[in-house]
C-alpha cells in the first residue's frame, strides 16, 4: 500500500480562515464599543426629524 501524503496545505488555510475570521469578529468588538461610549446617535429635533422624512419618502429622478 501506499503511504498517504500528509498536505500541509489544507491545515494552513483552515487557520488563516480561522484567523481571519477572529480578527473580523475583534473589530466589531472594538467598533461597537467605541460607538456605544460616543454618542454619535444623538436625539433628533423636529426639525432634522422632518428633512429626513422628506428626503427619504421623495423620489429620486
Amino acid at each position: 500500500m501506499a503511504e498517504k501524503s500528509k498536505s500541509v496545505l489544507i491545515p494552513v488555510v483552515a487557520a488563516a480562515v480561522f484567523a481571519g475570521l477572529g480578527r473580523m469578529v475583534l473589530q466589531k468588538i472594538k467598533a461597537d464599543r467605541a460607538a456605544r461610549s460616543s454618542n454619535v446617535a444623538a436625539p433628533l429635533d423636529d426639525k432634522t426629524r422632518a428633512w429626513i422624512s422628506e428626503v427619504v419618502r421623495t423620489p429620486r429622478q
